[in-house]
């Protein structure tokens, strides 16, 4: 629907970010999504970008989710956003279980969950997978809003 109206790409990738981003950022706390389901949700969002012309199949894909001020178009990654929101949720239950009563139940009941539905374990995996990713790089990587 944004990218129906008459504005110029930035503003364009803007109003995504502050409409777009906040629904899939919201759903993360709530939906159990998979690493998968939120990478095939980012190949989703090319092709729509790809059908309003506003970016090409054969472009650089990592240029779509450089800053603008770096050269790119300033789109956030849902990997990026997946991670950074279930690290901190994860870290929310983990802290607060001790002050809060129904923190502590639903800390309780997400310890108890298979691992693939509980955000805890999910979160415990993407951080060691982060971490040997670091290890691995040049570049480390460091959790947005920690």
């Amino acid at each position: 629907m944004i990218l129906k109206f008459e504005l110029n790409a930035k503003n364009k990738i803007t109003a995504i970010g502050v409409l777009g981003v906040p629904v899939l950022t919201y759903s993360l706390g709530i939906i159990s999504w998979r690493l998968e389901e939120v990478r095939n949700t980012d190949g989703k969002t090319r092709k729509v970008l790809t059908m309003y012309k506003m970016y090409h199949q054969k472009a650089d894909r990592d240029r779509l989710y450089v800053k603008r001020k770096e050269g790119g178009t300033g789109l956030l990654q849902n990997d990026a956003i997946y991670i950074t929101e279930t690290i901190n949720i994860a870290g929310y239950l983990n802290t607060k279980y001790i002050e809060y009563q129904f923190v502590n139940i639903l800390n309780s009941h997400e310890r108890n969950q298979p691992n693939m539905n509980s955000t805890i374990k999910a979160a415990a995996t993407v951080a060691e997978e982060l971490k040997q990713s670091n290890e691995n790089s040049d570049t480390k990587w460091k959790p947005f809003n920690t």
